[in-house]
């Protein structure tokens, strides 16, 4: 029930995305600005916006993935908010507080445009394939409609981990940013964010298309029949269980997720069935493993 600001890369600074974004509450930042003052009035802004208590929204990775994988944190903001931090009680001293979230998606809309970040020497597509990819999926999925044979486009989870507090961290470690000099904070500063980043990790929900796709990247080249699959996933479904991991099972049944996920991979002809039999779609791989490699740590 309170108003969030959190740093938005530049690529939202087109209308009308702008606007909507800084009336929930961004603020935007240029991450690869090099200008000294930019990023003393930035260190500043968000020291002051940690002093008085505003909840913010940090993403420890600083973008997107590419992958479909955790990326490694950034140091940037984090750095600023531990800079002033006074981990000391009393005289109105503030704790810090994060509260680690962590997202799961059965669709990621842009995931063949991410996936071929990875590969910057293959051509791009232009403007108007783009356009055409676009009014392609919107016509195909208005039909679909139509005919009543469209689905929804899977689950999108997310899950909330215990609160970490810096003051009890720093307790543990022995850490007394009130005292410590500009290279000790910075040495400091990436353990806060691995133990973060741990945190977010341990929380990240498991779902049915990611459940599946874990699956098929084993072994790409087997053909599995609905039986094998179904037990396969069931079994991997405890083993995430036994370990910790947060599944979110729809209605509660197993074997309703399970299926939303084979459909969903059907769907989208990253999976094919021949025969009763379902194999990877040996030019889709990569796209299965994007969502595989959303709880590949897990």
């Amino acid at each position: 029930r309170v108003a969030m600001s959190y740093a938005v890369g530049e690529w939202a600074r087109v209308w009308p995305l702008q606007q909507l974004i800084r009336a929930m509450g961004a603020f935007f930042v240029r991450r690869n600005s090099g200008d000294p003052l930019y990023r003393v009035v930035l260190a500043r802004y968000v020291a002051m916006a940690t002093e008085a208590g505003v909840p913010q929204a940090m993403f420890p990775e600083g973008g997107l993935t590419l992958d479909g994988g955790l990326r490694a944190p950034k140091f940037g903001l984090l750095d600023y908010m531990l800079k002033g931090f006074d981990e000391r009680e009393g005289e109105g001293r503030r704790d810090l507080v994060f509260i680690p979230v962590g997202l799961n998606y059965d669709r990621v809309l842009e995931d063949r445009s991410q996936l071929g970040k990875l590969h910057p020497d293959l051509p791009r597509p232009g403007r108007l394939r783009a356009l055409g990819t676009t009014l392609s999926f919107a016509g195909r999925n208005l039909w679909q409609m139509v005919t009543g044979e469209w689905h929804r486009f899977g689950y999108a989870c997310v899950n909330f981990g215990t609160p970490l507090s810096m003051r009890e961290l720093s307790r543990t470690q022995g850490w007394d940013f009130h005292a410590m000099d500009e290279t000790t904070r910075r040495s400091v500063v990436p353990e806060v964010a691995r133990s973060l980043m741990e945190a977010i990790g341990s929380v990240i929900p498991v779902l049915p298309v990611s459940l599946v796709a874990s699956l098929m990247v084993e072994t790409p080249e087997r053909a599995w029949s609905e039986l094998e699959l179904k037990a396969a996933a069931l079994a991997r479904m405890a083993e995430f269980e036994a370990a910790g991991a947060h599944a979110y099972i729809p209605r509660r049944d197993q074997d309703y997720a399970f299926g939303v996920g084979l459909r969903m991979l059907l769907l989208r002809r990253l999976v094919e069935e021949k025969d009763g039999l379902y194999r990877p779609m040996t030019s889709d791989v990569d796209v299965l493993r994007y969502y595989s490699n959303a709880i590949e740590h897990l």
